[in-house]
């Protein structure tokens, strides 16, 4: 008999178009929460009431990955208009791997510039090097003007990169920042971080709720869709993670205390537990390429704060390995039943250590779903 959470139709359910998010919530932390409770409750509350829900000793572990102006608009020498985003650095200073469009038309050896073309200043430009096969994007090798960094020139000429699935938003570029974003490098956002204001974070820690920090540079891995039909023959793209020896540490000692592991989103998530593959969690600075999924032996994370995300994604697959895949899409039905928002400027979900699999031992638990 076939294992349904080794199939990826069996992560997908149906999502009216208007329950996507497509602008944040003002103050950010008026976003509705769906508290699970334990193995047969959840709750309704807002981000707000973060502090009541957790406990003294608790632990959030929260990505600082800043993200950068990575979308960049340019043309052909011919005039012919290109869309490039920039997906991470290679080795080599100023050479990237990005998503082009129209790939078909950017062969190895094809010139984009950048700019005004009317500027006397040389522009930015880019020569294709090569075709990536993993994810059919392109590796560029900029040319950046004299005097001037790739940075800067993102920092002139670039977008931040919204969603696709965001089309119609009235969100400041700083709302796609997290309050706390200090490490510059993804292209997209760790979205449950969003979700916090400064002033939350203080009332958090005056609780005795702690704070500790990653970075996971979110890239292709994060959104690259998942579509293979035996989920566990997906290869994740590796992300540059780094969990410092104080985040380690914080962590030691917060299980040493009784404390709990709370990941905020599931970029934490990752970077914890692939810290943690040799066996215990170590400090990494580096790439790493884990895929969470049911059956998963969980190591470091006891507890998640994450959004609400997309059919057969990923993301979905790790949360499922965490309290079960049809208790979540349980939950993601009761959601929507309640007009939750979705996506990258959605609403979000707490996952109490008492909720999860590690806590119940148990992934046949979502017979019975009480609301409380």
């Amino acid at each position: 008999m076939v294992n349904s959470d080794r199939l990826l139709a069996a992560y997908n359910y149906c999502l009216p178009e208007e329950r996507i998010a497509q602008s944040p919530a003002v103050p950010r932390d008026s976003a509705r929460l769906l508290v699970v409770k334990d193995h047969m409750q959840h709750t309704h509350a807002i981000v707000q009431d973060l502090p009541n829900l957790l406990r003294p000793g608790d632990l959030l572990v929260l990505n600082n990955t800043r993200v950068i102006p990575a979308r960049l608009y340019g043309r052909k020498p011919s005039g012919l208009p290109v869309e490039v985003l920039l997906l991470e650095p290679q080795t080599i200073a100023d050479r990237w791997l990005a998503l082009v469009k129209p790939g078909r038309r950017l062969k190895p050896g094809a010139e984009i510039v950048f700019g005004d073309p009317t500027v006397v200043s040389p522009p930015l430009k880019a020569t294709v090097l090569a075709t990536d096969l993993p994810t059919g994007g392109r590796v560029l090798q900029f040319e950046v003007p004299a005097g001037e960094t790739l940075a800067s020139v993102l920092d002139r000429l670039g977008h931040v990169p919204l969603p696709p699935y965001i089309t119609d938003t009235q969100a400041e570029p700083d709302q796609y920042q997290t309050v706390y974003a200090a490490c510059p490098g993804a292209v997209a956002a760790p979205t449950a971080g969003l979700h916090f204001t400064s002033e939350l974070l203080q009332q958090l820690q005056e609780r005795g709720i702690q704070q500790a920090f990653v970075t996971l540079h979110v890239g292709v891995g994060t959104f690259r869709p998942v579509e293979a039909e035996d989920i566990t023959t997906h290869q994740m793209h590796a992300e540059w993670v780094e969990v410092p020896p104080q985040t380690v540490e914080q962590i030691r000692q917060t299980k040493a205390n009784g404390g709990r592991i709370i990941a905020v989103g599931t970029t934490a998530v990752r970077s914890l537990e692939g810290a943690a593959q040799g066996g215990t969690l170590q400090p990494v600075c580096g790439k790493i390429n884990l895929f969470i999924y049911p059956g998963y032996e969980w190591r470091v994370v006891d507890g998640l704060l994450t959004n609400f995300h997309l059919p057969k994604s990923s993301l979905m697959m790790l949360v499922s390995a965490l309290i079960g895949r049809q208790r979540l899409l349980d939950l993601y039905q009761i959601a929507i039943n309640q007009q939750y928002r979705f996506y990258s400027f959605g609403d979000a979900m707490l996952i109490l250590p008492e909720s999860t699999l590690q806590h119940n031992g148990s992934a046949n638990v979502s017979d019975a779903i009480v609301e409380t």
